[in-house]
This record gives C-alpha cells, sequence and structure tokens, in this order.
C-alpha cells in the first residue's frame, strides 16, 4: 500500500498558486479607531445625512466615504480619529456575525454602549515581523505608486511597479503572468534607489507614510484565517516589538500560541512641529501586553538551561563533528536493523564493470563512531530539522525524551535514531510533534 503524500515531498511548485508569495487569509479587520466627517464635509448638509445614514447601518468608513463622494463630489470626506476603544464592526469582516461575536465575548458596556475595550490575541508565528510585518508607501490615485523594501545588503530600498511593455502590433499593453514587475525607483528624486526619508520629497510632503498591521487570531473566535490590525504608529510598532521580544526570550524565542492583550493608553509622545521645535501630546496608543508571570517563565528557561546545554554539546552531531572527548565514550549501539536504513554512497564504477544493488548503510559500532555522527546529521537534513530553530527543537526534544547526557547512552542514541528514521514517512508530522513537545515543555504552569 503506497504510504500518504506529505507536503514535503515536492522541493519545486507544482501548480501557478504556489509560484506567487503565501500569505495568511484574512477573515476580517479590527480598527485602532474610528473615522469623522472632516471640516468641509460637515458643513455639507447631504454629506452629513450620508454619514449618519450608512453608520447607523453599519456600512464601513471605505463605503461610506465612497458613498459620500460619489453623491456630493467630496473626496477624502472621512479622516481618522483615536478613540479609548477598537473599532469592531461586521462591515469588515467576511462574516459579519464573526464581529458580533468578539464584541458580545470580550465587549464592555462603560457606559456609551458595548465596545471592545481590551481583548486576548494569539499570534500565528515565532517570527516577530510575519505577525507584524510594515512599510513605508505611498498611494497614489492609481493605487500603489512606491514602497520600501530591504535588500539582501540590508539596505532599505525604495521600489516601484514597472510600467508594462506595450505590445506594437496589438498597440496595447502586453498581458502580465505572475503578478506586476517590482523594480527599483531611480529618478532625479531617488537616483540610487535607496529610501531615505530626509531626501524623498513625497515623505516630506507628508505622501509617504508608515504602514503597518497586527496579525493575529482571537480566541474562541471560529474562523479560517486571521484579523488584521491595521497601525501607522511608529511608537506601536516599538511597543509590540519590545513585548514580542520579551516573551520569545523568556519562551526560548517562541511566540506562537502564547497569549496576549491588545488595550489602548493615553501616553505622552514628543513630535516635532512645523517650527522645529519639539511638541508633548497625549495619544491613544495601542498596547501589547501578556498576563504572565515573567520570573516564573525566566526560571523556567534558566531549569531549561542543562537540557540545552546538553543539546549544544551534540549539535555536532548534527552538523558532522563530535566534541572533543565525547568519541570514546560513546559505546556500540544495539541493533536497529528493523528500521528504515539509509542508502549509503556508491563508488564509481567503470561501464564494464556492473553495478551491485544498494545495500542497507551499516550501523555504527565501537570501531566507527563517524557512522553514528553521519547518521544522525543525515537523517536531520533529510527530515529538515539541520539548522535554526528546527535544530534546536531536535535537540530540545530528544532531551526531554531521553534525558540529559542522552548523547553518551548508545541505547538512547539508537533509540533517537529509529525515531528519526520512522519519522522519514512523514516529515511535516514529526516536525510538528516536535514543536509540540517543546512547547508543553516550556510553557509556564
Amino acid at each position: 500500500m503506497q504510504r500518504a503524500i506529505g507536503y514535503t515531498d515536492f522541493g519545486h511548485p507544482r501548480s501557478l498558486i504556489e509560484e506567487r508569495p503565501q500569505r495568511p487569509p484574512i477573515i476580517g479587520k479590527i480598527r485602532p479607531g474610528i473615522k469623522v466627517l472632516t471640516k468641509r464635509a460637515k458643513e455639507n448638509e447631504q454629506a452629513v445625512k450620508i454619514h449618519d445614514a450608512l453608520l447607523a447601518q453599519g456600512a464601513s468608513f471605505e463605503a461610506i466615504g465612497e458613498e459620500i463622494e460619489r453623491k456630493t463630489k467630496i473626496r477624502n470626506a472621512l479622516v481618522p480619529k483615536n478613540t479609548a476603544w477598537f473599532t469592531c464592526r461586521g462591515s469588515d469582516f467576511t462574516n459579519p456575525a464573526t464581529a458580533d461575536e468578539i464584541l458580545q465575548k470580550y465587549g464592555e458596556d462603560r457606559g456609551d454602549g458595548l465596545k471592545l475595550w481590551r481583548f486576548p490575541v494569539i499570534f500565528a508565528f515565532d517570527d516577530w515581523l510575519a505577525n507584524m510585518p510594515n512599510q513605508l508607501k505611498v498611494w497614489g490615485a492609481r493605487g500603489l505608486q512606491y514602497f520600501s523594501e530591504y535588500g539582501a545588503d540590508g539596505k532599505r530600498h525604495c521600489m516601484m511597479y514597472a510600467a508594462p511593455e506595450v505590445d506594437e502590433r496589438a498597440q496595447r499593453a502586453k498581458r502580465l503572468f505572475g503578478g506586476r514587475t517590482v523594480i527599483l525607483r531611480q529618478d532625479d528624486a531617488i537616483p540610487d534607489g535607496v529610501c531615505d526619508p530626509h531626501q524623498c520629497p513625497q515623505y516630506q510632503g507628508r505622501q509617504c507614510n508608515l504602514s503597518a498591521s497586527l496579525y493575529f487570531c482571537v480566541p474562541e473566535i471560529k474562523g479560517l484565517g486571521l484579523i488584521e490590525l491595521p497601525t501607522t504608529s511608529i511608537y506601536v510598532l516599538q511597543k509590540a516589538y519590545a513585548a514580542m521580544q520579551t516573551v520569545a526570550m523568556a519562551r526560548g524565542g517562541r511566540l506562537a500560541g502564547m497569549h496576549f492583550w491588545l488595550s489602548k493608553k493615553a501616553v505622552d509622545i514628543t513630535r516635532i512641529g512645523e517650527d522645529g521645535q519639539p511638541i508633548r501630546q497625549e495619544q491613544m496608543l495601542t498596547m501589547l501586553d501578556a498576563e504572565i508571570d515573567l520570573g516564573a517563565l525566566l526560571d523556567s528557561a534558566d531549569q531549561m538551561a542543562p537540557a540545552l546545554d546538553a543539546a549544544s554539546k551534540s549539535v555536532a552531531l548534527l552538523e558532522g563533528a563530535m566534541p572533543a572527548g565525547d568519541g570514546p565514550s560513546m559505546a556500540p549501539l544495539v541493533d536497529i536493523s528493523g528500521a528504515m536504513p539509509l542508502e549509503p554512497e556508491r563508488a564509481p564504477t567503470s561501464v564494464s564493470t556492473p553495478v551491485a544493488s544498494p545495500m542497507p548503510a551499516p550501523m555504527a559500532s565501537a570501531a566507527d563512531p563517524e557512522d553514528r555522527e553521519s547518521i544522525l546529521a543525515d537523517l536531520a537534513a533529510r527530515l529538515g530539522m539541520s539548522v535554526g530553530q528546527e535544530r534546536m527543537d531536535l535537540l530540545t526534544f530528544a532531551r526531554i525524551e531521553y534525558g540529559q547526557g542522552w548523547t553518551k547512552r548508545p541505547k538512547d542514541v539508537d533509540s533517537m535514531i529509529g525515531e528519526m528514521q520512522t519519522a522519514l514517512a512523514n516529515p511535516l508530522a514529526f516536525r510538528e510533534q516536535v514543536r509540540s513537545r517543546v512547547r508543553e515543555a516550556t510553557q509556564p504552569v
């Protein structure tokens, strides 16, 4: 019977969808404030009536602005206004009932109706940047005009979409495949393509601004996707980044699965006025917090130090090198002939020499400890766990399962090799098993 095909069995794209960058699905948006009519729009009686009527119906602010522009020709009739609560409206969700469910579960009535003042969130990724992507962006009448991206050299570049080529025969733009082409911006204002806000006319003209979002799940709220909370405040990003890094430090780099809380807080910030002088003013900022005992987490991390120390000593096993002094203490491995054998390298043969059928790799013995090292390193690479966080998770998993000093006990090394060989049938499931086991062992009690 053929085994089930796993997602990791293909090292190249197999469809048009897999050629494009993958993004998590978004099921809705919670906003950090509201939008109100501009002074000019307030003076237009028709605009005020449209705004009040659509707002009562629960329409989105975008829909209200578009309707006002369509009927009164007033563009940008709504401007953002910060509030002490979050706006959670059904028009911002693919399923409007989701917004009502969030409000009913986590909303509070502080005298002016049910509002979302504070609610829990769970991030889906351990990488803080995946949870909180951010860019500098310039929006024009036809959409996104310029945006920042970091290059391999570590510099921030100003990017733009290339103009489509024109088909000389058909006298029209050529059809694009795979999305619009992104190129480096190079013009009189930005000749070298480097994003420098101090020299950028769009930034100095307040057309280029920070654009960022937090992506998360809300506990006990169902839906196949994440919820977005947009922000344009660098202060919000800095404080959220500090909170994530603090928790990640205490949890061994783990952010996914941890319960955080989002709320609003009045904070005094300093900004530079038009005259160049600093101005202190109060702003309601989105704050990311976590109800955790940081001392207990750090103590737990300290107790895990022996495990990580043992794991770091066995890193050489996954890199193909043995720490000094560890080799002689390894006793012969027991027989694991029932495990999946590794295919050895074949010696080059001439055309006239028949090629023998591949034989299973010989198991390590007391005389050849290098075989044990190469088996572990090969298995880790084939499971996709030989570098980075995956490697540390594997080492921590081994320490949890077999105890400190497992690399010096032949039976435990033998058992770990057998488990990794069995996992080759479904590497994806094994990696998830390892992550879950490490997360369970390192979470605070």
